[in-house]
């Protein structure tokens, strides 16, 4: 899992797309993988009530559990759901594009992402940095901003950084606020210096969450970095091919069904995506009738003895 990348992603997709993104949904898709899954991780204490998951990891990455708000298919779910509600396809696939940036981050844990789901439950991960949310909040925060998680992370505070103009006033006013359609209307109740605010928020939050936890972890409790890949080693890892087991049959034929589904399923999807850019690419560049322009009539000839009348 990522700690500050999903607070800037949405910033660094906003300076390179401009115009063609609406910030709002691409936040809250950046977002929503974990929104209403990383609670109970660490656990929730609601009404004297502990709501914790038994299998945190399977929980929140594996299936059953809520893994598969981290597939790309979910993304694209919601975003047609959002398309039928509001008929705005820029909203639709900016929520798709900041869903997508979530879930390819946090394949660089040991634990990983179920990008195809529901087609395989398989796990993708990269296994660069320890996944230990099962030890809770503190020593999770300690493991990962000990190892490359906190350098993963870096990257992005860099990269925001260097896309300092999108924070601008007039970057907002003639870029973000154009393009999403939540500005005009939440223009009509609020002054533009507190839209302004509001937009910046999670930029500040991950620059700040970032630094805080940096400082915390090696300053004030001293944990220890271990910078190789899948560390820290010091801490009790989870790793993606310890999820998901599957209880039936464990023949090659029936352990190689799921992903060979995947697998077909992606392949389905290439050619259809591959189909579509031919097509569209076949009309672009097919001669188009100027407008008001008309088709020169053929003349009939006419036959010799209709000319000898």
């Amino acid at each position: 899992m990522s700690w500050a990348a999903h607070d800037l992603e949405p910033y660094v997709v906003q300076k390179h797309l401009g115009k063609r993104v609406a910030f709002v949904p691409l936040l809250v898709g950046s977002y929503a993988p974990d929104l209403l899954s990383k609670w109970f991780v660490y656990g929730v204490t609601l009404v004297g009530v502990e709501l914790k998951a038994d299998v945190p990891a399977q929980f929140h990455r594996g299936w059953p559990g809520a893994g598969f708000t981290h597939s790309l298919s979910f993304g694209v779910l919601i975003g047609l759901l959002l398309y039928l509600v509001w008929r705005n396809k820029v909203v639709a696939y900016s929520f798709v594009i900041g869903q997508w940036a979530h879930a390819l981050t946090d394949t660089g844990d040991t634990v990983g992402s179920m990008l195809l789901f529901p087609f395989t439950d398989h796990l993708f991960a990269f296994g660069a940095w320890a996944y230990a949310g099962q030890t809770g909040r503190y020593v999770d925060a300690g493991a990962y901003f000990s190892g490359l998680g906190f350098v993963w992370d870096g990257i992005f505070v860099v990269w925001a950084l260097l896309s300092w103009r999108v924070l601008t006033r007039g970057y907002f006013r003639e870029t973000v606020a154009v393009a999403d359609p939540f500005w005009r209307w939440a223009g009509r109740y609020l002054s533009e210096t507190t839209l302004v605010a509001l937009y910046r928020a999670s930029f500040f939050y991950g620059i700040a969450r970032w630094t805080a936890w940096l400082i915390w972890a090696h300053v004030i409790r001293s944990f220890t970095f271990d910078l190789r890949w899948g560390g820290p080693r010091w801490v009790p890892r989870v790793y993606a091919d310890e999820l998901n087991a599957a209880p039936a049959c464990k023949c090659p034929g029936c352990c190689s069904m799921r992903p060979r589904l995947g697998f077909y399923g992606v392949v389905a999807l290439c050619a259809w995506t591959k189909g579509r850019c031919s097509i569209r690419g076949a009309l672009d560049e097919a001669p188009r009738r100027r407008p008001g322009c008309r088709r020169p009539r053929r003349l009939k000839r006419r036959s010799q003895a209709e000319r000898a009348g």
